[in-house]
């Protein structure tokens, strides 16, 4: 049996905000960008490069709930993993654009790590494996 996850929904503000962060920043790709008249929505999914499977869904939060959970879907936690094949370049590339990282690169036992925040404060970290575990 093959399963894999597909997207994760991902919490925002606004999705032309988000868009430009995702793809303008970090570099990746726009999948789909549709709208939803019918429930005042649009299905924006977008995706790193290179990858084939897992994607980040943009949800425009609609209620005042969910507006809470904007940048803190985690609680506090690393939320999403961002793995690169260049660590350097990336986070080079990053910190030129303005991406806040909140822990500086560490060398750890399975590979190279930092800790950013997205435009919305989720955590995530950029990494790239040496080899010995990871993907």
């Amino acid at each position: 049996m093959r399963q894999g996850i597909a997207h994760i929904a991902l919490l925002v503000r606004d999705y032309d905000e988000a868009i430009a962060f995702y793809v303008g920043i970090l570099g990746f790709r726009l999948v789909e960008d549709s709208p939803r008249p019918e429930e005042d929505k649009r299905w924006v999914v977008v995706a790193p490069h290179g990858t084939h499977g897992s994607s980040l869904l943009l949800a425009r939060a609609t209620t005042p709930e969910q507006s809470r959970f904007i940048g803190n879907q985690a609680g506090g936690r690393v939320f999403l993993f961002l793995q690169t094949d260049d660590f350097w370049r990336d986070y080079n590339r990053f910190v030129a654009s303005g991406v806040e990282f909140i822990r500086a690169p560490s060398e750890e036992s399975y590979g190279t790590v930092a800790v950013f925040r997205d435009i919305y404060g989720n955590r995530w970290d950029l990494l790239q494996y040496n080899g010995t575990c990871g993907s």
